[in-house]
Formats: C-alpha cells, sequence, structure tokens
C-alpha cells in the first residue's frame, strides 16, 4: 500500500506541529511588511540589523555593475573570485586564524568540515542541543556519535575517557540558537587539549554579537587557533549577507579544499555578496554601539519580563526564548501576538526536545526601546499572561 502522505500531514497538524511559511514584502528591519500586513518583528537573526545597510546594498551594487552576479562554477573550477579571495583574507585576519574558506551556507559549512575529518574509526562527541545541521554531519560522515547532556562537561569527560576512536572531535554550538546561552567553550578546549582531539564551534550566533570586535566566543574567552582549530561562522545573521566560513590553520583549509564534498561540488557565492560582506565586517568590527545597544535591550527585556513573571530561559545573547510547554498553546500564544500585529515564530519540536515549545524572541541593534514596550504588553494580555500563571483561562485552541 502506497504511503499515504496526506494522513501524514494531518498527523502534524493535529500535533500542532504543522509549519507554515509567510512571505515577507519588505526589506528586514524591525518594521516589516508580511502577506500585505504590517508588523513589529521579533523573530529574524540580523542581529546587528545589517541586512539593510545602505552601504552594504551600496557595496553590493557596485559589485554587480563590476563582476555581474553569479559566479557561475564552482570555486575550483573558475568560481573563485578576486571579492571572494579578499574576503577570505579579512575573515582570516579577523578571526586570529591561518586561512579562512567560504562556504555556500552554515549547513554546507558544517557538513563539509565534519565529513571531511572524520571516518569510521573516528569519534564525535555532540551536545545535545547542538543545531541541526551538525548532528546531521555527525550521523553521515561514519564515525561513531555521541550526544553528551546539553553544556555538561562531566559527562562529556566519561565519554571521552571509554572512547578508543582513532580522532576524536567535540563539536558545539558557540551560542545555542533556540536558548540563546553559550556553550563552556574554554573548558571544552581543554578537554579535547587532554584527550588529543579537536575541539569544533559553530558559532553562527555569536559572530558580531559577542566580544569587543564582535568576534564571538573565540574572542569572548581569548581561545587561540590551537585551542579551538576548527571555527565556523555564517554570514547571513549578525553580519547581514549570505554564506559561512571556516577559519583555522593552513593545514586544515587545504584539507578542506581537497576533501570536503560541499565545497569541492558547488558553486561559489556570488562575487557581488563577498563584497557586500567586506563592507559588512567593517561595520560590524567598528560599530561597537550595536553591541552595546544590543545588551541593553536585552536587559530591558529581561526586567520587564522579571516583573511580568514570564519564564524566559537564563541567556544574555539577543536571543531570548521564553518558555511555555506545550505545542498547541505555544502556536496559539503567538497567533494572539500576530494579531495585535507582533511577529514572533512558535518554535516546536522536534527543532527543540518534546515538552519545551517556546517563542524565540530575537532583537537586533536596529530595535528600540519603544518596540520592546510594545511587546512587553502584548504579552502581558491577559490571554496571553494567564498561561503563564497556570490559570485556565489561557488561549485555548
Amino acid at each position: 500500500m502506497a504511503f499515504d502522505l496526506a494522513v501524514w500531514l494531518d498527523e502534524r497538524r493535529q500535533a500542532g506541529l504543522y509549519r507554515q511559511r509567510k512571505t515577507v514584502e519588505s526589506p528586514q528591519g524591525p518594521e516589516v511588511v508580511v502577506d500585505g500586513k504590517p508588523f513589529l518583528a521579533f523573530c529574524s537573526n540580523d542581529y546587528l540589523g545589517l541586512a539593510n545597510h545602505p552601504d552594504i546594498v551600496a557595496s553590493f551594487r557596485q559589485a554587480t555593475d563590476d563582476c555581474g552576479l553569479g559566479s557561475g562554477a564552482s570555486h575550483l573550477v573558475l568560481g573563485h573570485s578576486r571579492a571572494h579571495h579578499q574576503l577570505e583574507e579579512a575573515l582570516a585576519e579577523f578571526t586570529g586564524r591561518d586561512r579562512a574558506l567560504l562556504f555556500a551556507n552554515g549547513y554546507m559549512a558544517n557538513l563539509g568540515v565534519i565529513s571531511a575529518l572524520l571516518g569510521k574509526q573516528d569519534a564525535v562527541f555532540q551536545d545535545r542541543l547542538n543545531h541541526a545541521s551538525l548532528l546531521d554531519a555527525g550521523q553521515l560522515c561514519g564515525a561513531r556519535s555521541q550526544r553528551y547532556q546539553h553544556n555538561d562537561v562531566d559527562n562529556l569527560r566519561r565519554r571521552l575517557d571509554k572512547s578508543d576512536g582513532r580522532r576524536k572531535m567535540i563539536v558545539t554550538d558557540g551560542v545555542f540558537s533556540m536558548d540563546g546561552d553559550i556553550a563552556p567553550v574554554t573548558a571544552l578546549a581543554e578537554l579535547a587539549s587532554q584527550h588529543q582531539g579537536w575541539l569544533m564551534v559553530d558559532d553562527a550566533h555569536g559572530f558580531g554579537c559577542l566580544g569587543n570586535i564582535g568576534g564571538g566566543v573565540a574572542e569572548l574567552y581569548h581561545l587561540d587557533q590551537q585551542q579551538l582549530p576548527v571555527l565556523i561562522g555564517t554570514l547571513g545573521k549578525a553580519f547581514g549577507t549570505y554564506g559561512a566560513f571556516v577559519a583555522g590553520s593552513d593545514a586544515l583549509i587545504e584539507t578542506l579544499i581537497q576533501f570536503a564534498r560541499t565545497y569541492i561540488y558547488t558553486t561559489a557565492l556570488p562575487p557581488a555578496v563577498a563584497s557586500a560582506t567586506l563592507t559588512s565586517l567593517s561595520l560590524l568590527r567598528h560599530e561597537h554601539w550595536r553591541r552595546t545597544h544590543l545588551q541593553d535591550l536585552i536587559h530591558y527585556f529581561r526586567t520587564g519580563c522579571a516583573q511580568l513573571g514570564l519564564p524566559l530561559l537564563p541567556s544574555s545573547t539577543p536571543i531570548q526564548p521564553l518558555l511555555v510547554g506545550d505545542a498547541s498553546q505555544t502556536v496559539s500564544i503567538s497567533q494572539v501576538l500576530y494579531d495585535h500585529g507582533i511577529m514572533v515564530t512558535p518554535i516546536r519540536p522536534p527543532t527543540v526536545p518534546k515538552g519545551t515549545a517556546r517563542l524565540r524572541i530575537t532583537f537586533s541593534a536596529a530595535h528600540q526601546r519603544h518596540h520592546l514596550d510594545r511587546l512587553l504588553d502584548a504579552l502581558s494580555l491577559p490571554s496571553v499572561a494567564c498561561w503563564f500563571r497556570g490559570d485556565d483561562n489561557g488561549v485555548k485552541l
């Protein structure tokens, strides 16, 4: 009997897990137009407010005039432009690494790196809350894969002690995308050294937001190339453009050029994106006020939530998760906010563990306090606040 996809989809709807797309009809920013209606948005990863920065847009336009749009080929055929090379050199200097290598996106970078470095004789140890791309890469590379308890260094140590893998790699997010907390990277680096292993950090949500110049967890905790040999960053979040990169030693980058299939067999980013990202990198490094303003917003919001008795997860980053628990209820609360002109995406399993559905509230340096006041007012609505108080009068499906 053929598998009935309609039944499968209906089961997903009934479980409150059905995903639907909305169409954005404006540039990214605190105020957006979605499906023809204006909204105040708190669900973008444009942490520094650079996605529509006029200088970056101008760089992109100039670059398309100079070198066209498409790269035309993979990096190893005819697609590696001067703009790509300049950006790689700038990212290497920015991260304090020998070299950097551009990938099409973060998913491709994670798949490519782990698959190139590990095989069946090796072992990979991943935080249980790592991004899906990291977990998928661990499964696909063929290495023996273990998932340690979230940010639990002792649990990881016991697993490492028992491992007889030829190569051992510890893999973690720098800032966890759904919880907003920061990995204990200093302790992880020490463990990796003790077990003659590698530490790989995907700092997609840390770059731009953490550190004096936005260098992420590596800068924040002063981890050099030897302590943190495999550093991943994405360009579509705080950088405001698109793509990803790996930074590390000359030997690492040469190895990836030779063996990372998602690099070898993928068309290179448009050169104009690389050129625009050079402008973005300069803004990210030098406009310190963006990070200062973000921290002010985070403190302001957390204070407001505490006064309302709302159960925020502990986070000092622009990712501020408001725990609900039930998936269907999370969708309902998100809909109430939507009806009041506020966009906050409900996050449900399998993206997060069962029973931990939440509203993933994110801030941008383009937000202002009056934007947060509107959000806090909406979260204090009786139909929303009752749910968090445990009353029976909360939003019901």
